[in-house]
């Protein structure tokens, strides 16, 4: 028999186990959409897209488990367009929506900073910025020696080759690295005493900063670096309270 959940019960507990009250972000992290008081199969995703509430739907999911959500800062707050499909979709079917952002990156190890280290074995020495959201460490995968070797351990690993800035067959020496739109942060990786910096987005003034300093920059991909994370969520959370879970991947190529 399928177990059921209280859905406040699974909330407090995703909320506990990710620490949710210690950071400040950008949207709000938790539930966002309400739907059935009851859970029994949730279903995990990168985005809250309509592809992959859809796709929910045709696993008779009752919810929603994503690292990128809804009501972020700065957004129009109308419901109209894409984001009224969306809602429509979930509340017309009752489906509970969850999502955590920082927390997801930052976790020491269901984080998608934690997942990414395990697949590119990275070993975090310590942390910068701010909620102390990025990882400093080194890469200890035998075959890694340059930063086109790095490169090539990307694209193996992750199944997207990342656009690399700077000399190819420059030594790796400290890795610094935070998934997603993190770009921004190269300054800080740079002052942390990163000599390779990988995150998943790129923009043209992280480019001159990089070449000036000398430090090799890995753009991997903003959805292939922030697949993992809330995976290993899900299959924690389905362990804890057994119930049924399944991640859907919708691909996007940035």
């Amino acid at each position: 028999m399928t177990r059921h959940i209280n859905r406040s019960e699974f909330s407090a507990f995703l909320g506990q186990t990710l620490n949710v009250a210690q950071y400040r972000d950008y949207c709000p992290n938790g539930l966002q959409v309400e739907g059935r008081a009851t859970i029994a199969r949730v279903v995990t995703g990168v985005t809250a897209s309509l592809a992959l509430i859809e796709a929910a739907l045709e696993w008779d999911a009752d919810t929603l488990l994503v690292h990128h959500g809804y009501f972020w800062r700065g957004e129009d707050m109308r419901v109209i367009g894409q984001k009224q499909r969306r809602l429509k979709l979930l509340l017309s079917n009752d489906i509970n929506l969850f999502g955590y952002h920082l927390p997801l990156d930052s976790h020491p190890e269901l984080g998608n900073n934690a997942q990414l280290a395990r697949r590119l074995d990275l070993e975090a020495s310590g942390r910068f910025g701010d909620n102390d959201i990025g990882w400093i460490g080194r890469c200890h995968a035998p075959s890694v020696k340059t930063a086109a070797d790095l490169a090539m351990l990307i694209e193996k690993r992750l199944g997207r080759m990342p656009l690399l800035i700077g000399d190819p067959q420059q030594s790796v020496g400290p890795v610094a690295w935070c998934t997603g739109g993190a770009q921004g942060m190269l300054g800080e990786a740079i002052e942390a005493g990163a000599s390779v910096y990988i995150s998943g987005e790129i923009s043209e003034p992280t480019v001159h900063l990089a070449r000036e300093t000398g430090t090799i920059y890995l753009a991997a991909g903003h959805h292939a670096t922030e697949r993992y994370g809330v995976q290993a969520l899900g299959e924690f959370v389905a362990g804890h309270f057994g119930i049924e879970h399944r991640f859907i991947d919708i691909d996007n190529p940035v």
